[in-house]
């Protein structure tokens, strides 16, 4: 499934919102770039964009405009560092959020033509199950959920990861517990969904890591910037940068 020699597309989901995708998206890419790799962001948010407003960028050009003319696709990505790119989504446009087939099949040539220049590629998702979370699931290499210890948390993940194996034939999940007080929790967490997902699905859901509860990741949320080059030190970065480096295992496989 990975891809070695190739960009590898990964799609960071939930089923619930609130689980801080888009703060592990951002900070995942930037752990990337930290280790040379060329990391591009995809606001896969297609209705309600918010990596812009993380890292307070100015954006000119959306995913929609891109889809709407024919134009360069690498007109519309914002370089925050070198080794970062950002494609940034529209906000405020619901038809965005229900794209057809052609508008689908359009939007899948334009993540391949942008996706050449890069090592990585992060979807962040929208929340829950709408047609552009399915979509985006099924376009990437790997599927990785984001979930905390909130109990709506576990069952909207559950559901979304039952759809997608049942209907898009997924089979692997990678998790990442987040906000959690402990690796204990986490592990909990983890082992209670997946067997369930084993008893129900015949699934075996990998475990990827976990990002602990730290007042650095709300700092980092409140002044638009990454914790983990705020915060470099504190134990959510040094869980990001763990997590980096078996993300970075998995295009090795």
């Amino acid at each position: 499934m990975g891809k070695p020699a190739g960009p590898v597309t990964f799609c960071i989901t939930s089923g619930k919102g609130g689980v801080g995708k888009t703060s592990v998206t951002v900070n995942l890419a930037f752990a990337l770039a930290h280790n040379g790799q060329r990391v591009l962001i995809v606001d896969g948010d297609l209705g309600l964009a918010n990596v812009d407003v993380l890292l307070r960028l100015s954006v000119q050009k959306t995913l929609r405009d891109i889809l709407e003319s024919d134009r360069d696709p690498m007109e519309a990505v914002v370089f925050v560092e070198p080794n970062i790119g950002i494609l940034p989504a529209s906000s405020g446009v619901p038809e965005m959020v229900t794209l057809g087939p052609d508008e689908q099949s359009e939007l899948g040539n334009i993540l391949n033509s942008i996706s050449g220049h890069f090592d990585f590629v992060l979807v962040d998702t929208a929340a829950g199950i709408g047609p552009s979370v399915l979509w985006f699931n099924n376009f990437v290499d790997y599927n990785i959920i984001i979930i905390t210890p909130d109990p709506t948390s576990m069952t909207d993940a559950y559901a979304l990861i039952k759809i997608m194996a049942r209907d898009y034939d997924r089979d692997r999940f990678h998790l990442v517990l987040n906000s959690v007080s402990s690796e204990q929790e986490a592990h909990q967490i983890y082992e209670n969904l997946a067997k369930v997902a084993q008893k129900f699905l015949n699934l075996r859901l990998q475990f990827l890591g976990f990002v602990p509860s730290d007042k650095s990741v709300l700092k980092g949320v409140r002044e638009q910037k990454p914790f983990i080059q705020q915060s470099p030190q504190s134990s959510a970065a040094r869980a990001i940068f763990a997590l980096a480096e078996r993300v970075r295992m998995l295009k090795n496989e």
